[in-house]
């Protein structure tokens, strides 16, 4: 039995993979400085797994620990160093699982990137 029926139809976002790299060029004091960089731009799904509340606000409480899982055509290379960014919202990558081995799709386990304030970082 297939493990996904029908995947074309989960993957409803497109997702920025990115990464911080050494820049091409040299700065003002002959360093390369480093800057963020695509690795890639893909379809994804996203499904909200988790949520850990602020404490001590009653009223306009904020998810602040928010994680979600994200559905991903197999890539190799992808590490827990990098993010996504979905819809201009980060995503830090905290653990990356192959389920059943297959080489099909990668779930990536990942957390809302924010700074508590319930603004984007």
């Amino acid at each position: 039995m297939a493990y996904r029926v029908n995947l074309a139809s989960d993957l409803r976002s497109r997702a920025a993979i990115k990464r911080l790299a050494p820049a091409e060029e040299k700065d003002a004091l002959g360093q390369y400085p480093v800057v963020e960089k695509t690795v890639a731009v893909v379809w994804c799904g996203v499904t909200p797994q988790t949520g850990s509340l602020l404490t001590g606000r009653p009223a306009e409480t904020v998810l602040s620990r928010t994680t979600h899982k994200v559905t991903i055509r197999y890539r190799p290379g992808i590490t827990a160093d990098m993010w996504l960014e979905i819809g201009g919202e980060p995503y830090d990558i905290l653990y990356i699982l192959d389920p059943y081995l297959r080489h099909e799709t990668l779930e990536l386990f990942c957390e809302v990137r924010g700074n508590g304030s319930g603004e984007r970082v």
